[in-house]
């Protein structure tokens, strides 16, 4: 696959603890956009932060939590963005997903 040029970036921002159909939410977001073929995703796990709750996030020492913001991370085209963006959306209950428009300079991958 090769893309350059004019592409979205889509951004889910969720928990590490939330879930889909008893696995993690993020892990069956990445399945899912593999399946469809699109271009790529990354999974970043923060350190600390807070959501629409207001509720703290964070590795600290003394505020262990089991539920550290996670952001994914996938750039496509456009078309193939948006036609995946109703099944990402039903997925996530409490979150946020972003898009912006980005300018792809290299994605390649030479096949075996």
């Amino acid at each position: 696959m090769k893309i350059e040029g004019t592409g979205l970036l889509l951004r889910m921002y969720i928990g590490e603890s939330d879930q889909w159909h008893g696995r993690p939410l993020y892990q069956a977001i990445v399945e899912l956009a593999r399946e469809r073929g699109l271009a790529g995703a990354t999974v970043l796990r923060g350190i600390e932060g807070f959501g629409a709750k207001a509720h703290l996030h964070t590795s600290r020492i003394l505020r262990l939590s089991e539920d550290l913001p996670v952001l994914i991370e996938i750039v496509d085209q456009e078309d193939r963005l948006r036609a995946i963006l109703p099944e990402f959306d039903s997925m996530i209950g409490d979150g946020l997903i972003t898009l912006e428009r980005v300018e792809v300079l290299a994605y390649r991958a030479e096949r075996p």
